[in-house]
């Protein structure tokens, strides 16, 4: 689980922007995106879609996965998802709830 002290430390790397966790119904819609070749990253390659979650960048534009527990907040790794229109997801207990995979 990624705690949320963690999250509220961490912003985009890129534009500074605040993230927040993808919902677990968004987290599928963005693996689905990846696996139908929808989703790029920002330097424009194919991601791979072994991630269990997503932190959201403030204007909806890029999400970071989140892969075994651990955020990948590269500029370069971020997924371009601004037409997914992906919405914060819940946190339960002080700890983000993660997506089933």
């Amino acid at each position: 689980m990624l705690d949320a002290q963690l999250l509220a430390l961490l912003v985009c790397p890129a534009t500074h922007q605040e993230v927040t966790l993808a919902s677990p119904a968004d987290v599928q819609r963005l693996i689905a995106g990846v696996r139908n070749g929808e989703v790029r990253t920002v330097a424009g390659a194919e991601p791979d879609s072994a991630f269990e979650g997503a932190l959201v960048r403030q204007d909806g534009a890029v999400a970071y996965p989140i892969r075994d527990g651990i955020p990948v907040m590269l500029v370069e790794e971020g997924l371009v998802i601004d037409r997914l229109e992906l919405r914060p997801g819940p946190v339960a207990g002080g700890e983000i709830v993660r997506a089933a995979v």
